[in-house]
């Protein structure tokens, strides 16, 4: 690891299993990197939707672009008023303004990295939890 420009005291190291989560019934989070310790240039998370399940539902962000890369599974994307199925492996990039969603259609777990920039999504999340215990069925 090359420190020389940079303050070892920069550097981010989190383990597997750490990170703020935040449980939203079927879907669920983890943020790796965020606020304070990206200076809110960028957000880094992970989203995991259980089978065939529903994600955040479809939006966009003003000022925001978000990059998604597939972790495990198949996600469908929903990208303005296209359907893409995206295995394992797939990469794809939300600019600004577009509306988009993600969601599980398949028969297994699925889940995908997120980054978000510029970063100050994270804020949002207590809010986010909050809306979903309210109104998940009970």
């Amino acid at each position: 690891m090359n420190t020389k420009n940079n303050n070892i005291n920069d550097v981010l190291f989190v383990t597997p299993g750490l990170g703020r989560k935040y449980n939203m019934g079927s879907m669920s989070s983890v943020f790796l990197a965020d606020g304070a310790e990206t200076n809110s240039r960028y957000s880094v998370s992970e989203w995991w939707l259980d089978a065939q399940s529903d994600g955040p539902g479809p939006h966009s962000h003003d000022e925001n672009e978000e990059l998604f890369y597939v972790l495990e599974g198949v996600m469908t994307f929903l990208v303005g008023e296209e359907m893409i199925e995206a295995p394992k492996g797939s990469f794809i990039r939300i600019p600004a303004n577009i509306i988009h969603d993600f969601m599980n259609r398949s028969k297994e777990r699925s889940g995908i990295l997120n980054i978000f920039i510029p970063g100050g999504f994270e804020e949002m999340m207590p809010k986010i939890v909050q809306w979903y215990e309210d109104n998940l069925e009970k």
